[in-house]
């Protein structure tokens, strides 16, 4: 019997999708749904505009919403350190591709979350994403050959598609069709979730595509 199908959208570099991590796992074994995690990159300078655009009211807010994701963090033993610049996540994202295909995800996205954010490690640092590969099992020279070939078109593509659902921000849970923005909208996806009629949709739509 298929699970009920959640699909999460994540950035490594994401303080809130971090702090989202324990309340999205624990719904495999509370309600019993299948995640299926999936990268949406985000361009910082697309939706905060350069730093020469940033006005004081910009800084309040982002330095107000760090302080608010370092307070879920620290209920839940987490280290967060403020990021030291700008980073383009690619190479992790494509990273949590590689490590779901060759089955050492969970290891490799508790790992790049939690040096990221002790500042231990560099996101947008090949050599050092595929450190994390071959320390979780995988293969350097396949992901390198991965990253250097169908990567690319394979991010782009997933980023797409999850525009086109409407996406615009991570954490992003996506059940039965309907978007949930945000950790503090986990329980509304659990209320889904819980719901007879949905469940039975969401099955229906996995058989259906299944078939």
């Amino acid at each position: 019997m298929p699970k009920p199908l959640v699909r999460v959208y994540t950035d490594y570099k994401s303080p809130y999708a971090f702090v989202a991590n324990k309340r999205l796992f624990s719904l495999e074994e509370t309600h019993g749904v299948e995640l299926e995690w999936l990268p949406y990159t985000l361009r910082v300078a697309e939706f905060m505009g350069t730093v020469e655009e940033r006005t004081p009211h910009f800084w309040r807010k982002v330095r107000y919403a760090y302080m608010d994701a370092r307070r879920y963090a620290n209920a839940q033993g987490l280290v967060m350190k403020g990021p030291r610049r700008i980073y383009d996540a690619f190479y992790s994202s494509v990273g949590m591709l590689f490590a779901q295909r060759h089955g050492f995800f969970r290891p490799y996205h508790d790992t790049v979350f939690r040096k990221f954010w002790s500042h231990e490690l560099e996101i947008d640092d090949l050599a050092a994403i595929t450190d994390v590969i071959t320390a979780c099992g995988g293969s350097a020279s396949e992901f390198e050959a991965y990253v250097n070939g169908p990567a690319r078109a394979e991010h782009d593509r997933i980023i797409d598609e999850a525009e086109a659902l409407g996406v615009f921000g991570v954490p992003t849970m996506v059940f039965n069709g309907e978007l949930f923005w945000g950790g503090d909208r986990i329980d509304m996806l659990i209320e889904r979730i819980e719901r007879p009629e949905t469940i039975e949709a969401a099955l229906g739509s996995r058989h259906r595509k299944s078939v």
